[in-house]
């Protein structure tokens, strides 16, 4: 075969009976070039196209290495180094071993004479595959059927589509965490995943027919044709683009995924206090009276969301699609009430619906543009930021091409404030525009509780960190109780998006149960469907719910330093918020199984409670010794404990070494207060953790601005190190600050003044 490459490619001889490399019956290329430090990019390609990769907008734009191999025919294997792994490429069939140094297999591709691509499964579970869950079969009883974690055993046919029950949205994505030690991120094709076979997987094409090129709008957007999926003159026949992850190193598996589909970008520190969604409106002092009784029952809340005309009988504008406030509920005009809204320190979210293929046939960077311009009017009356919606209809292409308006269209007309916006559909990539997603329409249920938790750490795995569902569940069944809000409330005090929303939207107020008018039932768009599935009357006049959601919400804004530190390492780490047991215990056959609980960071344990009137939760600890957050009682872990649970109470564990720092109490993220930051620092090991800051609204943290404190734990020594930690090139914003340093569990509590220099504090 003739030379390709110069330099780092492989140049085989031809030879007789050489096996030509052929992609849909066409010649075609394979190259295999090192992606990361732990992963490699394996390209066939048709030998006429001239890119060197199939597109897709979901990756991001960077310069690769030359193909460390490149062939169009072969006859013996050949076999180099690539990058940290080694990779050995056979014929017949065409076959890419991907290899550690020791010589071990990461995975191993087949390119099979039908077109799919076969690869290697082990007996240790497959997470990520993107969002939501499978469709229970019509007529199954989904609430007792056990919730999918592990993705092996099935057939995924990775549709797009609206979905409710336990899993809500299905937003598939081809990125499988092997925690065996291995990872694959298939752009390209689209195509079902199967996993049958206990031994065997395999990516069966998309391939599309002429229903697939039809265009879906608003009103056909129920049909299962294309919508999600690329767009059918994107394929390319034949074509593949696949990234394989050593994940012996969970930690690698994130930082390369990061660093293929786009480092996440940070968010507003007041995207992670708590939002609070209405649905149908009275008017503005109705409005304003809610966040007045934010402020006076001094439950912390950061921003209000309202949703449109048309998905509920009066909403905030004019019918759905529109730009113009809704005068029967604005009188004074928009930006009059925004103005009040911020004298009271809340920001203001509007829902927003597109308009359909007559007002906006494509989706694309030249019509998102002139899109984005019917926003501006109400930028300029001070609205802070949107909550897309809908869009369903929308391919693949244009569905990413959505988030990059929300998040470079504010930009454009606000340079330096950070945007933020909440979509119901995702793929990877779309972090780097600031991508946050909730699970969709979900019904309100205990199983749908359980799901939520599997849903949110797979989709942290595979799409982006920023993620989270409505609080309750959206559709309002018999099962919505105080009780199910009351837990659904704490799991959400540990996700990304913290917010409440969902039909019969009174009750989703923290002290909505105390009530004894539920408000609108909300059966429909119009309110006046069948709401006899709704909430139980019988429900109401409950006072225990509103103090145990205050007691949340308010660990959730004294946690804001530990939670916007984790945001800081989602965007330079590729680490989520929400960390699967896997992420840090990768060797512990138990923990990389579960679903069920989950890590907040590193050092956090959450283990939200799922089952009605439960009095005991099982709490499984991986290896190490951990704290009761609660009790500060000490537990060993590697084993399952049982935690004696109330209503009041989730179970929450810190780690041995942890360093946890604990704001006081504030009602809007950005709030000032003169109390310190108290350093929990938990006995039992050696630890470290570095606090990060900034103004938590500029840009400027893309030009290295930021404050980093460096805290080491010497447990042996009893000493606490702070010190100036930032990463080499940045600017470090020192700000004088005072600590309460506290030993914990014994509760030894020393003040220490950091100033930017390094000092110790002994116990």
């Amino acid at each position: 075969m003739r030379l390709l490459r110069a330099g780092a490619a492989i140049s085989l001889a031809a030879r007789a009976h050489a096996q030509p490399i052929a992609a849909a019956g066409q010649p075609a290329q394979l190259d295999v070039r090192a992606a990361g430090a732990a992963s490699v990019r394996v390209t066939l390609k048709p030998a006429a196209m001239a890119a060197a990769f199939p597109y897709t907008p979901a990756l991001v734009e960077r310069t690769y290495a030359a193909p460390a191999i490149s062939v169009r025919e072969l006859r013996a294997p050949v076999r180099r180094t690539v990058g940290a792994l080694t990779v050995e490429v056979r014929p017949d069939p065409l076959t890419v071993v991907v290899l550690r140094a020791a010589g071990d297999t990461v995975q191993r591709l087949t390119f099979q004479p039908d077109g799919s691509l076969a690869f290697r499964v082990d007996d240790a579970p497959v997470l990520g595959m993107g969002e939501g869950g499978p469709r229970p079969q019509q007529g199954t009883p989904w609430r007792t059927a056990p919730i999918q974690f592990d993705r092996r055993g099935r057939l995924d046919e990775m549709e797009p589509r609206w979905q409710s029950d336990a899993y809500g949205s299905r937003n598939p994505a081809a990125v499988l965490v092997g925690t065996g030690g291995w990872g694959l991120f298939v752009p390209t094709p689209w195509g079902q995943v199967d996993l049958r076979d206990a031994r065997r997987g395999v990516l069966v094409p998309w391939v599309p027919n002429a229903r697939d090129s039809i265009v879906q709008t608003e009103r056909n957007q129920q049909q299962a044709l294309a919508k999600g999926k690329p767009p059918a003159n994107a394929v390319v026949a034949g074509a593949y683009d696949v990234f394989v992850f050593d994940a012996r190193d969970p930690a690698a598996l994130m930082r390369d995924l990061a660093a293929v589909t786009g480092p996440a970008a940070l968010p507003p520190r007041w995207a992670l206090g708590y939002m609070q969604s209405h649905r149908t409106l009275e008017d503005e002092r109705q409005l304003l009276g809610i966040v007045d009784t934010f402020r006076e029952k001094r439950i912390p809340v950061d921003a209000v969301i309202y949703l449109g005309t048309g998905f509920t009988p009066k909403g905030w504008n004019t019918r759905q699609p529109s730009f113009a406030f809704n005068p029967e509920v604005f009188p004074r005009g928009g930006a009059a009430f925004v103005r009040d809204m911020h004298a009271r320190h809340v920001k203001v979210v509007l829902h927003m619906v597109p308009w359909d293929r007559d007002r906006l046939p494509r989706l694309d960077s030249t019509t998102a543009r002139s899109y984005w311009q019917e926003h501006v009017g109400l930028f300029d009356a001070g609205v802070d930021a949107f909550w897309p919606d809908e869009g369903d209809w929308f391919d693949l292409f244009e569905r990413l091409q959505r988030h990059r308006l929300y998040y470079e269209g504010p930009l454009s007309t606000r340079p330096d404030v950070r945007p933020w916006s909440l979509h119901r559909n995702g793929f990877p990539g779309i972090a780097r525009w600031g991508g946050w997603v909730w699970s969709g329409d979900t019904e309100s249920s205990w199983k749908t509780l359980e799901g939520q938790i599997a849903v949110g750490l797979n989709y942290s795995l595979s799409i982006g960190p920023f993620w989270g569902s409505d609080i309750g569940g959206f559709y309002a069944t018999n099962e919505l109780t105080g009780e199910l809000y009351a837990r659904w409330f704490q799991f959400a005090a540990f996700t990304p998006s913290f917010r409440g929303h969902g039909r019969t939207w009174q009750l989703r107020l923290p002290w909505g149960w105390g009530l004894s008018d539920m408000g609108p039932r909300e059966g429909n768009n119009s309110n006046t469907g069948d709401s006899t599935r709704g909430v139980l009357r019988a429900e109401l006049n409950n006072p225990a719910i509103e103090p145990i959601a205050k007691r949340y919400d308010e660990l959730r804004y004294q946690l804001l330093p530990y939670t916007y530190t984790l945001a800081w390492e989602a965007r330079t780490t590729g680490m989520p918020l929400m960390r699967a047991l896997w992420l840090h215990y990768p060797t512990d056959s138990i923990a990389r199984g579960l679903g069920s609980e989950y890590l907040w960071g590193r050092d956090l344990l959450v283990a939200p409670v799922f089952e009605k009137g439960a009095a005991s939760r099982a709490v499984y600890l991986p290896a190490g010794d951990w704290y009761d957050w609660w009790t500060g009682a000490r537990a060993a872990g590697g084993r399952t404990v049982t935690r004696p649970v109330d209503l009041a109470t989730m179970p929450i564990y810190a780690r041995a070494g942890a360093i946890v720092p604990v704001d006081p109490v504030r009602q809007w993220a950005d709030e000032p207060v003169s109390a310190p930051t108290v350093l929990r620092v938990y006995r039992g090991a050696d630890g470290a953790f570095t606090l990060y800051d900034d103004d938590g609204r500029s840009q400027d943290y893309l030009r290295g601005i930021g404050s980093w404190i460096r805290l080491s734990w010497n447990d042996a020594r009893r000493r606490l190190t702070l010190a100036p930690g930032a990463p080499r090139g940045a600017t470090n914003v020192v700000r004088p600050r005072t600590f309460d340093v506290v030993l914990m569990p014994d509760g030894a509590r020393k003040t220490v003044r950091y100033g930017g220099t390094a000092i110790d504090v002994r116990f």
